[in-house]
């Protein structure tokens, strides 16, 4: 009876035993399980799959018209009527405004009548031609005086400005208006006043302003390493931060050959047109704009977060059987998450994304077998690429 106690003593500080060196074991493991290999499904990883891989560059800017004019009347004088008012739209030729045009009327009566008289005196001899000219020459003059005081849209648009009222003086200008263009980059192009006497005034506002709400456009700065990557005809799109989900389509139509220098950074500005105009879209809204500089239709992809490149050589680490192998591999088109792989990666393949970067471009902390961290590349000891002996 005593011996039987005796071994069952025995036996349960034996187990009693074995329990504690498997707790003290357990916590050992906890202690130290920084330092251990993280199994395969322990970190986050991606299929390789068949897709466009697009790369982008962008910039921000206001949306502007690519087609302005800043509208003056021919002649100075006291203006009479304004018929329109900022946010009207108007169609080619509309009449906008009129000065008080009654000396004009009666300049173009007296050279009427002195056009006559020369014709009545006859035109045989030359004085008598020369009289004529003159007369013709003066009732022409009178004509385009007494038109000048009409200010007519040159386009269809909407009115953006008026800068005057009724009564008030308004100085002339006779030049040609300056219009902007699809494809200028902020600067305006010359463009033929429509109408009798109408005109812009340059370098400052006319007495009304002018849009094709039609045609919009910004432009935007790209840096040189950008803007190398460019080329008129390239598509963009257009998003607002005014109109969340809006967007827009364009094209990129100018390239500005000369750079200007900010900050230290070389910048060059680029025109962007919209090829379609969402109607909510508005005059000086910010707007950010992604232009297409590369792109790559039914091919083998990964996420960008899944490919290291160091010396000019490019890897990602496959899961293989539960295992992470690392597989050098040649890549395409560099999107703006994606990445082209050209070879060394079959479709359906799983691969290992990073999701924190450390020394060369590889997972951080406690890294991927073969790939950092214990037992990894250029990780510390315990084997693998760079790391010392187990």
């Amino acid at each position: 009876m005593k011996l039987s106690t005796k071994r069952r003593a025995l036996l349960l500080n034996g187990a009693l035993a074995v329990l504690l060196v498997a707790g003290a074991g357990v916590a050992y493991a906890s202690l130290n399980g920084g330092k251990a290999e993280a199994p395969a499904t322990s970190v986050p990883t991606a299929r390789v799959t068949r897709t466009t891989v697009t790369a982008t560059v962008s910039a921000s800017g206001s949306v502007e018209s690519a087609k302005t004019r800043s509208l003056s009347f021919g002649v100075s004088g006291t203006v009479a009527k304004i018929y329109v008012k900022p946010g009207d739209k108007v169609r080619k030729g509309q009449v906008l405004a009129r000065l008080d045009d009654a000396a004009a009327k009666e300049n173009l009566d007296a050279a009427a009548a002195a056009l006559e008289a020369a014709r009545d005196a006859g035109t045989d001899t030359a004085s008598g031609y020369a009289q004529y000219v003159s007369a013709r020459n003066t009732y022409r003059e009178a004509q385009r005086a007494l038109a000048a005081t009409v200010l007519k849209a040159p386009f269809a648009g909407t009115v953006t400005a008026v800068n005057g009222t009724v009564g008030g003086s308004a100085s002339g200008n006779s030049s040609a208006g300056s219009s902007g263009s699809a494809g200028s980059a902020g600067s305006s192009r010359g463009g033929g006043a429509a109408g009798g006497g109408q005109g812009s005034a340059s370098g400052a506002g006319g007495f009304i302003e002018l849009a094709d709400t039609g045609k919009l456009q910004i432009v935007g700065d790209f840096t040189e390493a950008d803007v190398t990557r460019l080329k008129v005809g390239r598509p963009a799109t257009f998003t607002f931060d005014a109109l969340p989900g809006v967007t827009a389509r364009g094209k990129v139509t100018l390239i500005d050959p000369v750079a200007r220098t900010g900050d230290n950074v070389v910048r060059y500005a680029v025109t962007i047109a919209m090829t379609e105009v969402p109607d909510a879209v508005r005059l000086g809204q910010t707007a950010t704009v992604q232009v297409v500089v590369d792109e790559a239709e039914d091919v083998l992809a990964v996420p960008a977060s899944a490919v290291t490149t160091a010396g000019g050589q490019s890897t990602v680490t496959v899961v293989e059987n539960g295992a992470q192998v690392r597989r050098r591999v040649e890549v395409g088109v560099r999107g703006d998450t994606l990445v082209e792989i050209t070879s060394g990666l079959r479709e359906g393949e799983e691969v290992v994304r990073r999701t924190g970067t450390g020394t060369n471009g590889v997972t951080g902390g406690r890294g991927v077998p073969g790939f950092g961290g214990r037992g990894g590349f250029g990780g510390g000891p315990g084997g693998g690429f760079g790391g010392g002996p187990r």
